[in-house]
């Protein structure tokens, strides 16, 4: 009876932490520390809490000492075994395969696609440059990461798409260039998405005097239900005939809205936008915040990319912010510059803040449906990067 209990003393999660190393157990000691940040800000700050707690939980399972629920060891060969993760992967091992096939982050935009209404950039194209420019800072990280001798190109690439403040993006880009960074880079940038209502206000309000802030633009014009049902069908067309590694990301994006817009397919929209979108979130958070274990996100490397992120992150915005400033001058002041911060794709938090912001200035301001579409453009942008990032790094082979 003593040896019974002797031997399941032995087999418990505390008798396997504290037989390792007194460093190890510092490490994940600090990482519950971590997880436990990410719990207050999902719960009780209410930051992006649909992914950052399942971010959360997904780690604090990767850190339980003996649950052996994911061996990220089986995804960092250059071949995969498929047969040993199905054989003797943990639960989380096989959900954590959407993730590696790419299945997950299309299945999100496609959710994304359906809920978005793309007829504020249908309305005013040029919308479409401010996106474009809000991608600066995904090149900006991308030459930083570079620059610091820490990463080699293609986790730079990894790293940059963190500007696009666009989170399943990151992880297509990551689980293909660099899946051992994949923990520190879904944490990063579902973090920055999460703080966009912290971090963007103070460069809106440096950039922008309160009188532009307070431009009120005129309406936008009506879109006929022929371009809304064209719009995705000719964007997907287009930008996978120049970049056909942004495919999975815009095809699917496109395709959940045209599910919406065609008018004969509610049932599959309504799908997207809920129960399928809901289901794959859990199932990606879970996963991909179960890549973070202490071993891997406790480095010199991580606080890099945390910093890296940062930089992407403010830099997009503030390349947002100056070409909509530059826009606003060339159109003798119709167009308001706050719209531009909105060109990172973090769909729709960051056109509220543009429409905040304004208001605060003037309080008869509604921007929220001008800055949808430099929004509903960095989303599109955020996945033309990513597929100039995969088409150029996906095929190399460091030595």
């Amino acid at each position: 009876m003593l040896d019974s209990i002797l031997n399941f003393l032995q087999t418990t999660g505390i008798a396997k932490l504290l037989a390792n190393e007194p460093v190890e157990i510092v490490k994940t000691l600090v990482m519950y520390v971590i997880i436990g940040a990410l719990f207050y800000l999902a719960i009780v700050r209410k930051f992006e809490p649909l992914l950052l707690l399942p971010i959360a939980f997904g780690m604090l399972l990767a850190n339980l000492p003996g649950a052996n629920l994911m061996h990220m060891e089986m995804f960092l060969a250059k071949e995969i075994n498929f047969g040993q993760v199905l054989r003797e992967g943990g639960l989380i091992d096989l959900l954590y395969l959407g993730v590696k096939l790419g299945i997950y982050p299309s299945l999100i935009f496609m959710g994304v696609g359906a809920m978005t209404d793309f007829t504020a950039l249908i309305a005013n194209p040029k919308s479409l440059l401010i996106g474009a420019a809000a991608q600066l800072g995904v090149f900006v990280a991308f030459s930083g990461a570079l620059i610091s001798g820490q990463f080699n190109p293609l986790e730079a690439a990894s790293i940059g798409i963190i500007g696009g403040a666009d989170g399943p993006t990151a992880i297509l880009v990551t689980k293909t260039l660099a899946s051992g960074l994949l923990g520190a880079i879904a944490v990063a940038a579902y973090s920055y998405m999460a703080l966009i209502p912290i971090i963007q206000p103070p460069f809106m309000r440096m950039l922008t005097t309160k009188k532009e802030r307070s431009i009120v633009m005129k309406e936008l014009r009506t879109v006929s239900q022929i371009e809304k049902v064209v719009f995705p069908i000719l964007v997907t067309l287009v930008v996978t005939l120049i970049v056909p590694d942004a495919a999975p990301l815009i095809g699917f994006l496109m395709l959940g809205n045209l599910f919406n817009v065609c008018g004969v397919t509610d049932r599959l929209s309504k799908t997207a936008q809920n129960e399928l979108i809901n289901i794959i979130t859990i199932f990606l958070g879970v996963s991909v915040g179960a890549t973070a274990n202490a071993e891997n996100f406790l480095s010199a490397k991580t606080i890099l990319i945390v910093v890296l992120g940062l930089v992407a992150f403010a830099i997009s915005t503030v390349g947002g912010l100056l070409f909509a400033k530059l826009m606003c001058f060339i159109t003798g002041g119709k167009i308001n510059p706050l719209i531009g911060s909105a060109g990172v794709s973090a769909v729709p938090m960051a056109a509220r803040v543009s429409q905040v912001e304004g208001q605060k200035a003037n309080p008869s301001n509604f921007l929220l449906m001008h800055a949808m579409g430099p929004n509903v453009a960095g989303v599109i942008g955020s996945a033309v990067a990513a597929g100039v990032f995969l088409s150029t790094y996906s095929g190399v082979t460091l030595l």
